[in-house]
């Protein structure tokens, strides 16, 4: 592990001090699960993952013109 240190808001440090307290672990323990929950769900989608859920996003909108937005990336 890599030693690190951080500053918490004395609010955000009440609240790992009580889950620390409430579930019997070390306050690191907490603070290192609550960042490996965070970046499992802001992690990196893979590209074709990305593409799928994006994918028809627009199919139903009328206020716009498809055709000539494609047109436009032609140009470069």
């Amino acid at each position: 592990m890599i030693r690190t240190q951080i500053y918490l808001t004395p609010s955000e440090a009440q609240g790992v001090a009580r889950v620390a307290a409430t579930t019997g672990r070390k306050q690191s323990e907490v603070i290192r699960e609550a960042i490996d929950q965070y970046l499992h769900r802001l992690g990196p989608q893979d590209r074709l993952g990305r593409l799928r859920v994006g994918c028809g996003i627009w199919r139903d909108r009328d206020d716009i013109d498809l055709r000539a937005i494609r047109d436009e990336f032609d140009r470069f």
